[in-house]
């Protein structure tokens, strides 16, 4: 494509998990990491716990531009505040979207 062509596009970044327990310290360590990230990326996190199971818990990173660049820095930080150690089985799931990217122009027969 084109570089004139070309559209700047943005992806978000949802990271859900099961916590052991909601408590202060687990909430600590998740706003020590969302003010790590800002710091470092610009980006400010939000955190969500699931309507129907509170210890579900959601961070949402919206509206990033380098998105590879985001990922690693995001793994990094997430490794330093042991953010991993809040669920039971070490997993953090990550998920990226972007908007849908346009359908090909159709041609003509």
């Amino acid at each position: 494509m084109p570089a004139a062509v070309r559209t700047s596009r943005t992806t978000s970044f949802y990271i859900y998990y099961r916590v052991v327990a909601d408590s202060q310290a687990a909430r600590a360590r998740i706003r020590a990491l969302f003010a790590d990230v800002k710091a470092r990326t610009g980006i400010r996190g939000t955190l969500s716990a699931r309507s129907d199971d509170p210890s579900t818990w959601m961070e949402t990173y919206a509206s990033v531009r380098r998105a590879a660049s985001f990922r690693r820095t995001l793994a990094a930080l997430a490794a330093k505040h042991d953010a991993s150690s809040l669920t039971p089985d070490g997993k953090r799931h990550v998920e990226e979207f972007s908007a849908l990217p346009p359908l090909p122009a159709r041609t003509k027969p």
